[in-house]
């Protein structure tokens, strides 16, 4: 497929990664869905012609990336994660800097405080070389405190893969530049967004899918009741990934969330052995893939339009302002996923849905600027 046409489609406003797949399901080629793509948001209720970048914009970014050494993966080609696509909203597109190869390797994820502990940043750090030096990759997301422990450790005894919420030439934290650099020569630095852009709050949740969906399973080393930690914990969770938690002192704030996951059943773990041990079968035989419920019912079977208006009136029925799951919703409906991925698409084209990490929908009160009501 054409890098340029798929970075176009992805880049193009209203087309979420659910979105992305489903046009690539229907016309397989990206230049057919971005022909195709004004009719379809018109037919959706969207009033204005949604904002397809240039071939000129997208072309200076692919030609900036490439003097930055690094190069674009799209989801559906040979180079793509296979563990990442298994989630229901895999990225449409990953930048990366340094060995693509090392995203199909065997991986666990690390996650825990930026305001870690000292006792905490040292068992993070030699927990990762431990995983390292076994042959694991280790995946954090270069945040302060655990995830730089985690990178460090790893760096010593193997390879890392950073997954960052802004684009590839925007470093965050600054304190943490060299490092990036050091890992992009030594591992691989994956980025969702475009160049250019900084880290805000709403991108860490996104970045956070990507990294548990990297990883066979998620360590949590402290972190705090509703933090950034245990919601990474929970999409490895739901994507039917292992988790593990380091425990720590329950006088300690900082750990009352990794105490919790593992009061809900995450492994105790204390060493390299303990995740190791639980990985067990997925390292040593063939690869376990997930069934992604999103293709789960795409056997081929065309969807009348019929069928669409039914899946219409019951998805518009059990969606809300409140998230549910992709999963949930299909199992709600009883209804082939091919056709309530299609309604959800035409409601994100419409500007009436919001893509949620982890899968995770909820209907918008009131259509996005440029958006009629379907």
């Amino acid at each position: 497929m054409k890098l340029v046409s798929l970075l176009r489609l992805a880049r193009t406003d209203g087309v979420g990664p659910i979105t992305f797949r489903r046009l690539l399901e229907r016309y397989d080629d990206p230049d057919l869905a971005l022909e195709a793509l004004p009719a379809l948001a018109k037919a959706a209720g969207r009033q204005k012609t949604p904002l397809i970048p240039s071939r000129v914009r997208i072309e200076d970014e692919i030609a900036r990336l490439d003097r930055m050494g690094g190069q674009f993966i799209c989801l559906g080609q040979p180079n793509y994660p296979e563990r990442l696509a298994e989630l229901t909203d895999p990225p449409s597109v990953l930048a990366v800097l340094g060995d693509i190869a090392l995203l199909a390797r065997p991986s666990v994820a690390m996650v825990g405080a930026r305001n870690a502990s000292a006792n905490g940043r040292r068992l993070a750090e030699d927990l990762a070389a431990e995983l390292a030096a076994a042959g694991l990759i280790v995946v954090s997301g270069l945040a302060r405190g655990i995830d730089t422990a985690g990178h460090k450790g790893a760096l010593r005894c193997g390879a890392t893969i950073a997954v960052i919420a802004g684009g590839l030439d925007m470093p965050y934290p600054p304190e943490n530049t060299t490092l990036q650099a050091q890992i992009s020569e030594a591992g691989a630095v994956v980025a969702e967004s475009p160049l250019g852009t900084a880290p805000v709050a709403r991108h860490f949740p996104r970045r956070n899918r990507i990294i548990a969906g990297l990883a066979l399973g998620t360590v949590v080393v402290e972190a705090a009741l509703r933090s950034g930690s245990l919601i990474t914990a929970r999409l490895a969770n739901e994507a039917g990934r292992e988790v593990f938690a380091v425990p720590g002192s329950p006088l300690d704030p900082r750990c009352r969330g990794s105490n919790g996951l593992i009061r809900e059943g995450a492994t105790l773990t204390e060493t390299a052995s303990d995740v190791i041990n639980q990985l067990s079968a997925q390292l040593e035989g063939p690869s376990q893939s997930l069934r992604n419920p999103s293709r789960g019912h795409a056997d081929g079977n065309q969807t009348t339009p019929t069928d669409l208006d039914q899946a219409a009136r019951e998805v518009l029925t059990l969606l809300g302002a409140d998230a549910c799951s992709v999963d949930d919703l299909v199992r709600g409906c009883q209804l082939p996923s091919s056709a309530v991925l299609g309604v959800l698409a035409d409601l994100e084209l419409a500007g009436r849905l919001e893509m949620l990490p982890g899968g995770q929908i909820a209907l918008l009160a009131r259509p996005i600027s440029g958006a009629g009501s379907a």
